[in-house]
């Protein structure tokens, strides 16, 4: 799998990936002597940052982050590589000076710790060459307000008995959006959807596969709804209700995704 991604710092690194699901602080999170991480809510707490790519969502707290960051790396005991959802002027300026290569605009949902990876700042591209990637349509029906989700049978073959939204697989060159209204008619019987959006694919993981998900937004005029094989049992719920379902990873953000998408049609 390969993600495209932005330069932050320039340069070209390989690594075994660390992973922090929250916005890190150089300063208190890390040992400056040690490179150890501190931060127990990062969820890597005693790992070592030396020669790891380092992903998190983006740096917090004192500019002095910049100059532990250049520290760590003059110690030798600095990332190999910074990879951030978003990038901030803190941990930026600690690249650059720590001469670490980062880039930015990368989906955390596509890595895991230890993933084998290199980061390619000036081409604008990371490799995870033991991930597979998978494209995937998951499709939200809406009715009055209210979103469509299913719990999957015991006969597909991922995710059994998780709740997720319409789903189905891409093959070669085809049509998200074409997939996205076939998945809804046979997975749901319901033949008048309108499509509303479509969101920003978003990349979950599953051990060695990346799915990526593109996301679609359809009104439909009735809750009926005649489920086939690949689901047993259907809810119409709101997005604030989605934490009360033992769901397929990341549904929420794919639901988000969805809503928030640009209208692709009207009328």
């Amino acid at each position: 799998m390969n993600l495209s991604v932005r330069r932050i710092a320039p340069g070209r690194a390989e690594g075994v990936a660390l992973v922090a699901r929250v916005p890190f602080s150089f300063v208190g999170g890390s040992d400056p002597m040690t490179g150890e991480v501190l931060d127990e809510a990062s969820g890597v707490r005693g790992e070592r940052l030396g020669r790891r790519a380092f992903a998190f969502p983006h740096g917090k707290g004192s500019t002095v982050g910049s100059y532990t960051i250049y520290g760590l790396a003059k110690r030798g005991l600095g990332p190999s590589a910074i990879l951030t959802e978003r990038a901030d002027g803190i941990v930026a300026v600690g690249a650059v000076l720590a001469g670490i290569p980062m880039v930015d605009r990368v989906d955390l949902g596509a890595l895991l710790t230890g993933d084998r990876l290199s980061v390619d700042a000036d081409g604008g591209r990371v490799d995870l060459p033991d991930v597979d990637s998978r494209d995937v349509v998951t499709v939200f029906v809406r009715n009055r307000g209210r979103l469509l989700i299913v719990r999957r049978s015991e006969a597909v073959g991922s995710f059994q008995g998780k709740w997720s939204g319409i789903s189905g697989y891409l093959e070669g060159r085809e049509d998200p959006e074409d997939r996205a209204r076939k998945e809804v008619s046979e997975e749901t019987g319901i033949r008048d959807a309108r499509l509303v959006a479509a969101g920003v694919p978003v990349i979950s993981r599953d051990r060695g596969t990346a799915y990526v998900v593109r996301p679609f937004l359809f009104d439909v005029s009735t809750r009926r709804v005649r489920l086939d094989w690949e689901n047993v049992e259907s809810r119409w719920i709101r997005i604030d209700e989605i934490d009360a379902f033992d769901a397929v990873p990341r549904l929420e953000d794919v639901m988000r995704s969805a809503l928030a998408g640009q209208e692709v049609r009207k009328g």
